[in-house]
């Protein structure tokens, strides 16, 4: 929220008597959130659906560094209510049109004491959600605050089952999700999903993280919750901010089932609209490049005989890509700095010097003359003060180039991040420090005003910010396709249909699918064919890689043909059938033509999975061309090959039955005829 807003929206309030509780409830009316204080003044508020109890009494607050926490001894003073419904367009995304419809509450809470302190907390509640802020509007708080960390709880109604990875962990976000009894969780990143005893759905995350440390989430008992900051590297206070300002939304997705879980857009709805106007030099596109030869140890990043980023190989890349329409091509490894041990070496890097066998100007004026921008590559192997004195200049170099996508890196452990301040100190910084969120802003605004889109990897989490900067196209976040080079163990069948309700609720993630060799570092990927097809709709991505080896698409054809004929813009997306964890069956409409896709994926278990083709417009016919699991797939063994490419003409309607094998999944074309 802007200052002058938050001082206007202070003027409507005035110290008053302590007020009775106040409710708010969702434009429907399934969801209720009732707010006041309890008999110490500790202000909580609680959420409903139904009449039955999601949350219980949950306490806010905050500890702070230079005053006493901010948790006692208040009361309700003032109260006020809006009601908003609009539906916005996206310049790209899951779907074209988002509703924004939701019911507001902003209730005002002053302290019993000398001070008087005052401040504000907004809730929102939307059909399928509950979002609050706090609001720092009042100078009897100070000037400054400084934050020590957030009290805000989170106390379930029920026990039931927990999806989550460790908060705070050296190996950041790539972690294989734990399935616990909620009662057994510790600290959690967000997304944190649930599902209670009585199958309500309910998912933990925020939204708008700018200038503010991340959140994540603790048990404290039972199934009752607390929210931590992450911690900055100098050690003092977690947040530091500026009277007047409001933290980043508390988010929290309720769902009677799955689908609703994940179909839900409340972080896009709580985060500003678009603030850099025309993105149209933004294009969703699908890349090839160097990448998994890397991963495979076949290439090197490093300089030598094995270097894989050379001229004459991103050549071979660049034609691939231009016979088989893909729109970029990335190139790891183009740089100086990746000789030795460079996960340790970040101030190595250079960001403008390319090794003596990559011609970079060459490139470009192939990859101009072939129609195929070449794709950035700016690792810092967590130097982020390195990157920054270079940053510009780096930048500079990739626009001048033609290249329109940079992913960038942070390879290294949680917490270890290299800052250097303004006074020219340094600290080591956690992914979701105050300070990273500033620097992951400012990679992003500067990469816009040469209209350039990010792809972070070892990011800080989607928090809907790609709302309101549509370069922030994609990121990384969770264990990935590389997991499954050289992993211990490498990600199971599982993992997707687990990411799909966790790791993916924040945002889209370049997961780099559609390694079709179905072979990591001389172990197995836990998929089918079939089911390797079906991730380029089950993992939504504006941008998305077909990551195996050029030969390798050559062996297998048939199944490649999927791969080039999906789309990465989508009109519309529903999830047709899913259980957290164990399967999913996404459908989602071009946003380009009138074709739909499907894509199903389960776990080790088989699974008889009739569709129901509702979603195809009524009246039409289509030619549904379908990648299927065989009678004989498995995941385990060679019959992981075994697929089905076959051709039917279907109606909406009718009804598709496909079954997928353990480990398996399908995928479909749908062509109006």
């Amino acid at each position: 929220m802007k200052p002058a807003r938050i001082l206007a929206a202070l003027a409507l309030f005035s110290a008053a008597p302590a007020l009775a509780e106040e409710t708010v409830t969702s434009p429907d009316g399934a969801i209720t959130v009732t707010v006041d204080v309890n008999g110490e003044g500790r202000p909580f508020y609680r959420v409903d659906k139904r009449g039955e109890a999601v949350l219980t009494e949950s306490r806010l607050g905050f500890l702070l560094t230079d005053q006493d926490k901010l948790e006692r001894r208040l009361k309700v003073v003032g109260a006020k209510r809006e009601s908003h419904d609009e539906t916005w367009e996206q310049p790209w995304g899951e779907q074209r049109y988002v509703r924004d419809h939701h019911n507001e509450l902003t209730v005002r809470f002053e302290e019993d004491s000398e001070v008087h302190r005052r401040f504000g907390v907004v809730f929102r509640v939307f059909d399928d959600a509950v979002a609050f802020r706090y609001v720092f509007d009042d100078k009897s708080m100070g000037e400054t605050i400084n934050v020590a960390d957030e009290l805000t709880e989170f106390n379930l109604a029920q026990n039931g089952t927990a999806w989550w990875i460790p908060g705070g962990e050296w190996n950041r976000y790539e972690y294989l999700y734990e399935e616990t009894p909620i009662d057994a969780v510790s600290v959690a990143h967000t997304p944190l999903t649930f599902r209670l005893e009585n199958g309500t759905h309910v998912a933990i995350h925020e939204a708008e993280l700018v200038d503010f440390a991340g959140m994540w989430v603790k048990r404290t008992t039972g199934t009752h919750f607390r929210a931590t900051l992450a911690p900055t590297g100098s050690g003092a206070a977690r947040a530091t901010r500026e009277v007047p300002f409001a933290t980043p939304w508390r988010t929290i997705r309720v769902s009677d089932d799955a689908a609703g879980l994940a179909e839900s857009l409340v972080e896009l709805n709580l985060n500003e609209p678009n603030k850099l106007g025309d993105v149209s030099w933004f294009k969703p596109h699908k890349y090839v490049g160097v990448w998994w030869s890397l991963h495979l140890d076949e290439e090197s990043w490093g300089s030598g005989p094995k270097h894989g980023a050379n001229t004459a190989n991103v050549k071979r890349y660049i034609d691939f890509a231009a016979e088989n329409g893909f729109e970029g091509v990335l190139v790891e490894g183009w740089n100086i700095g990746w000789d030795g041990n460079w996960f340790f070496n970040g101030n190595e890097f250079s960001f403008t010097e390319a090794y003596p066998d990559y011609d970079f100007e060459e490139l470009a004026r192939y990859a101009a003359e072939k129609g195929v921008p070449i794709i950035g590559h700016h690792e810092t192997s967590g130097d982020v003060g390195n990157y920054e004195t270079q940053l510009e200049a780096g930048l500079d170099l990739m626009a001048a180039r033609g290249v329109k996508t940079i992913k960038s890196g942070y390879v290294t452990d949680a917490c270890n991040l290299r800052y250097v301040h303004e006074d020219g100190s340094e600290t080591r910084e956690c992914t979701e420090s105050q300070v990273m969120q500033r620097h992951h802003l400012k990679v992003v605004t500067e990469a816009a005003k040469r209209h350039i889109a990010i792809n972070p990897h070892e990011p800080v989490k989607d928090t809907g910010l790609r709302r309101t900067y549509p370069n922030w196209v994609a990121r990384e976040g969770a264990r990935g396709m590389e997991f499954n080079a050289w992993g211990s163990p490498p990600n199971g069948p599982d993992h997707v249909p687990t990411m799909v309700f966790t790791r993916l609720l924040s945002g889209p993630m370049d997961y780099t699918p559609g390694i079709l060799s179905l072979e990591g570092r001389g172990q197995p990927l836990q998929m089918t064919m079939a089911r390797a097809l079906a991730e380029y709709v089950l993992v939504y991505s504006p941008i998305q890689m077909a990551a195996d080896l050029p030969e390798h698409y050559a062996e297998h054809a048939g199944a490649f043909q999927f791969i080039k004929d999906v789309p990465t813009d989508w009109a519309e997306s529903r999830i047709l059938a899913a259980e957290v964890g164990d399967y999913v069956v996404t459908a989602r409409k071009d946003r380009g033509s009138e074709e739909w896709y499907l894509g199903g994926g389960t776990d080790a278990e088989a699974r008889e999975t009739p569709i129901k083709l509702d979603f195809l417009d009524p009246g039409k016919r289509y030619r549904a061309e379908i990648y299927r699991d065989a009678a004989t797939s498995n995941f385990e063994g060679p019959t992981r090959f075994d697929i089905v490419i076959e051709q039917r003409e279907v109606r909406a309607g009718e009804t598709l039955d496909l079954r997928m094998a353990p480990g398996g999944g399908f995928a479909v074309r749908f062509v109006p005829l």
